[in-house]
This record gives C-alpha cells, structure tokens and sequence, in this order.
C-alpha cells in the first residue's frame, strides 16, 4: 500500500515500539479525558443522595448531611457493624437511625462524633476516640490510679493508658473479676449511678453448708448498720464439705455489700468474683489482662442505661 502521489509506502498514524505505549495525539488525549471526565460524574451520581437505597429517587429523608461529615456506610463499618456492603444492606433495609431519623441514603454524611448511630433500635459507639475495655481485675490490685502505700494499682496493670480511663465502680482490694474501664464518661456515670440500677452478678465462695433458707433470707433482705440490702437472685453453685460456691446478682452499689450480706446472713465470704456487669460477662478473660467491648456489648450498655 502505497501514499498517494509518492509512491512510497504508506506509515501508521502512530509509531509503536514493542514494549512501549503508543502516544496519543492532542485530540484523542482531549477525547480521552472527556471520557474519563463522564465516568467521574456517573460514579458520583451513582453514589449521590438521589441514589437511595431501597427508595425511588426524589424519595428522600429530611435529614442535612453535615459539611465534612464521613459517609455513613463507612461509619458503621469502622464502628465494627460489619463490612461496608453488608452496611449498605442495613441501611437499604431502613435498619440505621442518625438523630432518631431512619436514613437510607449511602451517601449520607454524619458527624460520629456529635451524632446518635443506632442499627435496629441500639446505638453503636461510632466515635473513634472512644474506648471500651473488660478488665479481669486479680486479687490484691487497688482499684485507684496510685498508693501512697505502695500496693499494686491499675496504673501497674494498665500502664500509663490507665490514666485516660474511668474505672466503672470499683472492685475492693481483695475482689477479683470483671472492672469495665472507658473514656466515655456520660456512659461510665450513669452504669454507676443508683438512679440506673445496673445489676452486678458475683461468685462467692462462702462457709458452708447453706441452708435452704438463705436464699429467701437473702432476696427478702438483710439488715446492715446502713439499711436494709437485698439481692435480686441468689443459687447455690455446689457444696463440698464445710465450703459453698454461691451466686448472688444485685443492684446494690454500696461499699464491701456482697461481703457484708454473706456475712449478716452468717456465711462469710473467704473469696469473691465478679462474673457480669449489666449484659458484658467476664468469660475466659484471663487475670490480668483486657479486651476490647464488642460494639453489641457497647450498645447493650447504651441500652441499659438509656442512651
């Protein structure tokens, strides 16, 4: 094939070497942008509020995406509700509130630091500065920052992020189990307020034998030299020789009262830990040591508690 009028064969557009890109003239890079450029505005458009899930568009919820928010989608998967798409599913499906509104858009934007998240009625700890840990608190470590005699304190355990976190109650000296420990500090006073009666559920070891009486002894109430303290439910675990393994749940949040019930109902107690605070259970946490709340643990407090 040959170039009219010359006679000399006829060269491609563009030359090509092997193994390196043709280039583009002015035009095609121009045509080439253009289309990059429409891709760009379909995708956001696929992804704009007008794109609700589960909702025609021009359906819409009333709530204002705030100016520099973070996607909603995107929210609740770093809150630990699940991947991103089985988010969008949650919210297609009309099952996440921001502010009490149900909201279906993806693209809507949220504030998790200001705004109130819930997924099927129970709020998720969405702000990422948040920390919610269970602690299983040994024997003989103070329930304090520091001593100024000397014993072992949740600074020792927890090193100096101790100091950045509300212990949830306290547990005595001698107590062992489950301390709940977080920065959120709307969370921390109302788990320990009275107002809220967050039950707590121990295992005793007492004197025994136990008689069959001292479960309604217990429920029905004990006098103490500040009232009268009653236990919510009482069962004995096993009995062996002159020792009881009991468990006792209760409201009560005064100072030693697990210890000072047994012992006004003539079964001292010679060891106690505590298995459950509100709906989180200490599990197979090892003494010692913490773990992270699950963010179904988190909201079952929120829950609880009425936030």
């Amino acid at each position: 094939m040959t170039r009219p009028g010359s006679g000399q064969p006829a060269q491609p557009a563009r030359s090509a070497q092997p193994g390196r890109p043709a280039r583009l003239s002015p035009a095609e890079l121009a045509r080439a942008k253009a289309a990059a450029a429409r891709l760009h505005a379909e995708f956001a458009a696929a992804d704009s509020d007008e794109w609700a899930a589960g909702a025609e568009p021009g359906e819409r919820d009333s709530l204002t995406d705030e100016p520099g928010g973070v996607r909603l989608q995107k929210v609740l998967a770093a809150a630990g509700v699940g991947s991103r798409r089985h988010c969008e599913e949650l919210i297609g499906a009309g099952r996440v509130e921001v502010d009490g509104e149900v909201v279906r858009r993806f693209g809507a934007r949220v504030d998790p630091q200001r705004q109130v998240i819930r997924v099927d009625g129970r709020r998720i700890p969405a702000s990422g500065d948040l920390v919610y840990l269970a602690l299983n608190k040994p024997a003989h470590v103070l329930t304090a920052m520091s001593d100024s005699r000397g014993r072992t304190t949740m600074t020792d355990l927890l090193g100096s992020s101790a100091g950045r976190l509300f212990h949830v109650g306290r547990l005595d000296y001698d107590t062992e189990g489950l301390l709940l420990l977080t920065n959120d500090g709307e969370l921390a006073h109302r788990l320990t307020h009275p107002r809220f009666g967050v039950p707590k559920t121990y295992l005793a070891e007492v004197a025994g034998p136990v008689p069959r009486g001292l479960s309604r002894q217990l429920l029905t109430g004990v006098e103490l030299d500040d009232g009268v303290a009653s236990a919510d439910r009482f069962r004995v675990v096993e009995q062996v020789g002159g020792r009881a393994l009991v468990e006792i749940t209760l409201h009560e949040g005064r100072k030693h009262i697990v210890r000072r019930m047994l012992a006004a109902a003539g079964h001292p107690v010679t060891r106690l830990v505590r298995t459950q605070f509100g709906p989180v259970t200490l599990g197979s946490l090892r003494p010692g040591t913490t773990r992270p709340l699950s963010t179904r643990e988190v909201g079952d407090l929120y829950a609880v508690v009425g936030l």
